[in-house]
């Protein structure tokens, strides 16, 4: 007996049986039971969602000989059995993506004037019909808008803004939901118990996961993961499969972070490369690792799932919100740029040294916030308060970098890229508990932009090695470091023009040759240049 693929032997023959669209079935449901049908259906939605599945269960229930027209076709009659096997006469199923020419078109309709050969009604499924051409568009309008009443019209599309408001305006549209990671993981152990095949949770996690929110992909997953794990589908099997990070790496990273041991975060990456774990994903895997950790951060108490989880508990104690937030971002930002890398390892295991670069400033912050408030407390008291933080050493550690006020001087030392020309046109007025005020001349208002003053930001946190905010107020200026190299410039080029119309060769040249001196034309030169 041949084998049949999971996607088709677990296709829903019903509405009851298909998962993670409750909305559209319920709408169907009832304009079923009541007979309230439109002539034309639009299913809209990404792949493996279940748009096709939904409208051949919709053809049974129009065309079941035993139920007649209702939610619950009998799926025994010979219309559900032909239609359940692809070969009901009255059921015409169309790939736009192959049949997008207008003379296809025009000979499909031709063909619709004509009844049923043995159904209640003839039924048109065209899938992907956003592939089709303007031209095909236009011919169908007419027949689409008002069609004989033996013809229903079901369209499913992936892109339905490729589909003209012409069409959508005469369909009647649902949009279906990709499906989430329980609902996937939950029909997939149901799966595996009918076919008595052993299983982890956790390995159904892994694959949910990988499906992205499509149970065709989940199942062709599944049907890969059986033929490669053998007997039981384990989390370790599914892991290689998959090349993606089990817990155990994700864990590690965060501890190494926390005992600020650079080198051996990057023998940690290097060694996931080797082993083929798909990097980039376990970026996404790490940043739902901070998320679990914030929330019991937030709500021990509400988070039930992780209450038994003692590496989500560990690790709480480790980082402080803040520094979680900032952690957060970081990882997603690098999920975003990974791609833009020299390659993948290189992009991954840059993320992993800016987690590291932002982690002591953030969390040593917080903890000398900490510490601040136990000053009444004797010094053998403070020390062993200073033990309860396990990233203490972070303290003694940390640079002790000053701002001296000088903020001409201090732009010069920044690597500040693309916010350069921001951080040249402002004039410092003040900094107090780690904040800059800043004025910035309103003619050069467009320079407050976003990016800039976060670059700005990141900038001063690196060189200071403490958590920074800048605060920019437009109004007029009197000195900023461009404002002052402007003026350097302006005295040393009169300091040049000055010295060439001393030197004796000018002086020959204009007296002899009628020879000018051309201002625009003079460079100024430093002491070093001469």
């Amino acid at each position: 007996m041949s084998h049949q693929v999971l996607a088709r032997k677990w296709r829903p023959k019903n509405f009851d049986s298909l998962v993670g669209q409750e909305n559209t079935v319920q709408a169907l449901t009832n304009a079923l039971d009541q007979e309230r049908l439109h002539h034309a259906y639009l299913f809209t939605g990404t792949r493996g969602v279940g748009k096709t599945t939904l409208a051949r269960i919709l053809a049974k229930s129009l065309n079941c000989e035993k139920n007649g027209i209702s939610s619950k076709p009998c799926g025994v009659c010979s219309s559900c059995i032909a239609v359940d096997k692809g070969n009901f006469v009255d059921l015409i199923e169309v790939d736009a993506a192959s049949n997008t020419k207008v003379d296809e078109m025009r000979e499909l309709l031709e063909n619709s004037q004509y009844a049923p050969t043995s159904g209640r009604f003839k039924i048109y499924i065209i899938d992907e019909v956003h592939m089709l051409s303007n031209s095909a568009f236009n011919a169908m309008l007419k027949t689409l808008e008002e069609p004989p009443e033996h013809i229903k019209f079901i369209l499913a599309t992936t892109d339905p803004k490729k589909v003209p408001v012409t069409v959508l305006s005469r369909c009647l549209q649902f949009s279906l939901k990709q499906m989430t990671i329980e609902k996937i993981s939950n029909h997939l152990e149901m799966i595996l118990t009918e076919e008595n095949i052993k299983f982890e949770k956790k390995a159904l996690g892994l694959i949910s996961k990988s499906a992205k929110g499509s149970m065709r992909d989940a199942l062709s997953i599944l049907d890969q993961a059986i033929a490669y794990a053998g007997n039981e589908v384990s989390e370790q099997k599914i892991s290689e499969m998959l090349g993606v990070a089990n817990n155990n790496f994700l864990t590690e990273i965060l501890l190494k972070l926390s005992e600020k041991k650079g080198a051996e975060l990057i023998e940690l990456g290097c060694g996931m490369n080797e082993k083929n774990i798909a990097l980039d994903s376990t970026l996404e895997d790490l940043a739902s690792l901070i998320h679990k950790i914030s929330v019991y951060q937030v709500a021990p108490i509400n988070s039930h799932e992780y209450q038994n989880d003692d590496e989500i508990k560990k690790l709480s104690k480790l980082y402080t919100p803040e520094t979680l937030q900032l952690l957060y971002q970081i990882v997603i930002n690098g999920k975003k740029d990974i791609y833009l890398a020299p390659d993948l390892l290189t992009g991954f295991n840059t993320t992993l040294l800016r987690m590291l670069a932002f982690f002591p400033s953030f969390q040593s912050n917080k903890l000398e916030s900490n510490l601040n408030k136990k000053t009444t407390v004797a010094t053998d008291e403070v020390n062993v308060e200073k033990k309860n933080f396990q990233t203490s050493e972070i303290i003694d550690q940390a640079d002790k970098k000053e701002f001296d006020g000088n903020w001409d001087e201090l732009v010069k030392k920044l690597k500040l890229g693309i916010a350069n020309s921001l951080a040249q046109e402002c004039e410092f007025k003040s900094y107090n508990n780690f904040v800059f005020e800043l004025t910035l001349d309103s003619k050069k208002s467009h320079l407050m932009q976003n990016n800039y003053v976060q670059k700005l930001e990141e900038s001063l946190i690196n060189h200071f090695n403490k958590k920074i905010k800048v605060k920019i107020l437009v109004d007029e200026v009197q000195s900023t470091p461009a404002i002052k190299t402007s003026e350097e410039k302006s005295k040393l080029l009169k300091e040049t023009e000055s010295a060439m119309m001393k030197d004796r060769f000018v002086k020959d040249l204009m007296e002899n040759f009628d020879a000018q001196v051309v201002p625009t034309s003079i460079e100024p030169i430093n002491n070093k240049g001469k």
